[in-house]
């Protein structure tokens, strides 16, 4: 048996540590602990609503925006206010851009290197390079040859740049790395255009919500967005080119990779439930009718409607005081840290005994829904779309299927989480589209309502979103204008959940196990696992194995492996 662990994975906010034991070829048991504690439910308490949705955004400098949007709902569901037209448009711009930045970034910056080997694309023929642009039906807006002489001095200096540190550097190439040289080569040219657009994404956010990260604009009531002529016009020029772009790269690029990398097919399953919440919302302001819309999928892929009283928070393994399994609405957050052991029984360590990580390992609680872990995330959405038939997802999800040989069991796994995942963005592009000539008309035509103010300041409420990364609840009781009580839980506190009561793994433990490990010293799978779940935490992955005493420890950023 061999342990590995991953800490921390390649994220942005806060901190990850994967724990893993392989034994066969295969990880046999697994354990995610979230690192970080931000505590945000203590910090709101006895501000205003109007506060809590700008600090909330603060959790996270990749999704601010969703945050914001559950603690406006929360705050509007309290308030008693249904916001207007115009607000509920302004709003889903500024979500979807953020979503478009998100996608952008997961796929391109975060995800492709696990598959992509740029150094590789130094052996590509370039004419050969433009051929296959043309027979996959994708985009390149870059210089190839340019770009392959810019890589071929990188290497040369041993300054890979935005590339140094990962794996295909490291004797995995010939075995783990299986694009040809030409498609390397497009997709590295894709990863550079990729930055540019997701600077475009948040520049719609900027343009809309005053600053990006952190926007100024989403409040309850609405929005203090106002448009002007010259706003619409930038408005509806970025989008535009967003949308072009995703259209032309994501899909090709999916169907391209993806062949190459079938085994992944075969592990990463996870749970087999989901849930969503919704997103972007529709003028009836119904959670099942909004663009993505919600649902709770079952392990037979049944569709069901949302029970917010079905949800629950369990913290026996978590570094909270007690082990409660509560409704979030009567959510307790009293943190205790005591420490992290490592995975296995007691034992003598050092001349120190030390305890069991299967005790208390993590900050993150262990959500349930009716009594069960469940996965969140742009899959989920997408299923759910897909079960209520939306007229975008259904045939784009079939078409996938169709062109890569697949059916939509398979799609429960690694290499289906990120296909199914990327046909998300070429639909909110387009609805955006849609969204800036409606917000263009309603301005065209005299509607000049942002805003509601409040009949009450006293209530509760709670706002069910989606941020980027999966299902998003905040909740809030309010007395006089001030929060008393405030709970929140995250997407990635979903996907990364310690065990539960009965010692049931989350749904990011279930996916790892069974993940196969060739060589210890570089468990990319477990690694691609991790990343299709884009849990928003800079990680740890450390893997061990007992049997021969091998142990690997990386730590990734942003940029790459470290």
């Amino acid at each position: 048996m061999a342990r590995s662990v991953i800490d921390p994975v390649t994220r942005i906010e806060g901190h990850l540590r994967v724990e893993m034991e392989v034994e066969n070829g295969v990880v046999s048991d697994a354990w995610v602990s979230g690192g970080c504690f931000r505590g945000m439910e203590l910090v709101v308490k006895d501000r205003t609503p109007e506060d809590a949705a700008h600090i909330v955004q603060r959790i996270c400098g990749v999704c601010p925006v969703s945050h914001s949007h559950a603690a406006t709902i929360a705050a509007e569901k309290a308030y008693g206010i249904t916001i207007s037209n115009n607000a509920r448009i302004i709003r889903n711009l500024i979500e979807g851009a953020q979503f478009l930045h998100s996608h952008i970034l997961w796929f391109y910056t975060l995800a492709a290197l696990d598959y992509v080997n740029p150094l590789n694309a130094l052996k590509a023929n370039v004419g050969s390079a433009y051929d296959l642009v043309e027979a996959a039906g994708t985009s390149c807006q870059s210089d190839l040859k340019a770009l392959q002489e810019r890589l071929a001095k990188f290497a040369e200096n041993g300054q890979l740049s935005i590339f140094s540190g990962n794996w295909w550097k490291n004797g995995q190439s010939d075995t783990e790395f299986k694009l040809p040289a030409e498609l390397d080569l497009i997709a590295t040219a894709h990863y550079i255009e990729a930055l540019t657009m997701q600077s475009k994404a948040s520049e719609v956010c900027g343009l809309l919500g005053g600053k990006m990260p952190h926007v100024m604009t989403i409040v309850p009531g609405g929005t203090s967005f106002v448009p002007t002529e010259e706003k619409l016009d930038d408005l509806w020029s970025l989008v535009h080119e967003l949308r072009d772009w995703i259209k032309a790269t994501i899909i090709p690029d999916t169907k391209a990779i993806a062949p190459y990398y079938k085994e992944a097919l075969s592990f990463g399953k996870g749970c087999g439930r989901y849930v969503a919440w919704g997103v972007f919302e529709r003028p009836s302001f119904a959670l099942a009718d909004r663009y993505l819309p919600s649902g709770v999928i079952d392990e037979n892929l049944n569709l069901s409607e949302v029970d917010v009283d079905l949800i629950k928070e369990y913290i026996g393994h978590s570094w909270y005081v007690g082990d409660s399994d509560l409704n979030p609405r009567e959510g307790i957050t009293e943190p205790e840290f005591t420490e992290y052991y490592k995975a296995g029984t007691l034992r003598e360590e050092n001349g120190h005994e030390i305890g069991d990580i299967n005790d208390r390992y993590s900050w993150s609680k262990a959500p349930s829904y009716d009594g069960k872990c469940m996965e969140a995330g742009p899959f989920s959405r997408v299923l759910a779309a897909y079960l209520r038939g939306n007229e975008f997802i259904k045939p784009a999800v079939d078409g996938l299927c169709a062109d890569l040989g697949l059916t939509i069991p398979q799609l429960q796994s690694t290499l289906g989480r990120v296909a199914a995942r990327n046909i998300e963005p070429i639909y909110i592009a387009e609805c955006m589209v849609e969204w800036v000539d409606e917000l263009i008309e309603a301005v065209k035509g005299g509607d000049s309502e942002y805003f509601r103010t409040p009949e009450t300041i006293t209530g509760e409420g709670t706002g069910l979103w989606e941020a980027p990364r999966g299902a998003l609840l905040h909740t809030e009781k309010v007395n006089n204008g001030k929060i008393t009580d405030y709970q929140i839980i995250i997407p990635t506190t979903w996907n990364i959940a310690p065990r539960n009561a009965e010692g049931v793994q989350g749904p990011l433990e279930q996916a790892l196990i069974g993940t196969p490990v060739a060589d210890v010293d570089m468990p990319i799978n477990a690694l691609r696992t991790v990343h299709s779940f884009d849990p928003c935490t800079a990680c740890a992955v450390h893997v061990t194995e007992p049997s021969t005493g091998k142990h690997f420890e990386t730590v990734t950023s942003p940029w790459g492996v470290k």
